[in-house]
């Protein structure tokens, strides 16, 4: 596979502290709390409330909660977002949701221009979203560059350096 020159590449991650500290608190509460019941219930063999699970159901259901805990953790702490501006187009990859580069498409676009946004009115958050004012990929912050495409939707891509990112658009636009 043949790779073009990229001309403009940012790597973002989300920089929400309190998001952190929300995930760890939650990690350690669930895990705390299954780890009380499954020793008050399996190691000291006394039952826990009138009908208590089996010891197998409470392994099995500790596990999957301490489980999935574990993978919201990764899901935070791997996930980040490279943006590509290659003369070839523009290019996003909010891994892990997208394994490879997608191509957003700006050739018919009626304008692309630096906008600072409200992502929590706007599109309900940070993240991959949808929503009322289009599709957006915004980890952290509140600037970027936003594309109108000709059926009116819009397309937002957070950046830390918008300005570069739409000189870059511009570049391979014109």
């Amino acid at each position: 596979m043949e790779y073009s020159a990229v001309l403009f590449r940012e790597i973002q991650r989300s920089r929400q502290w309190w998001l952190y500290v929300v995930i760890f608190m939650t990690c350690i509460a669930t895990a705390g709390v299954f780890g009380y019941i499954f020793v008050m219930q399996v190691v000291l063999n006394h039952q826990i409330g009138d009908h208590p699970m089996s010891n197998n159901a409470l392994t099995l259901t500790a596990i999957l909660v301490i489980g999935v805990d574990a993978i919201i953790v990764w899901l935070v702490l791997a996930s980040n977002m490279v943006t590509e501006v290659r003369p070839d187009g523009l290019f996003i990859r909010y891994y892990p949701f997208h394994l490879k580069f997608r191509k957003i498409p700006i050739e018919n676009a009626l304008s692309i221009e630096v906008v600072t946004y409200n992502p929590i009115a706007d599109y309900g958050g940070w993240g991959l979203r949808y929503g009322k004012n289009g599709r957006a990929y915004n980890p952290c912050g509140n600037r970027g560059v936003r594309i109108t495409k000709d059926d009116g939707k819009h397309i937002l891509i957070g950046s830390q350096k918008p300005e570069e990112l739409l000189d870059a658009i511009n570049y391979i636009s014109h």
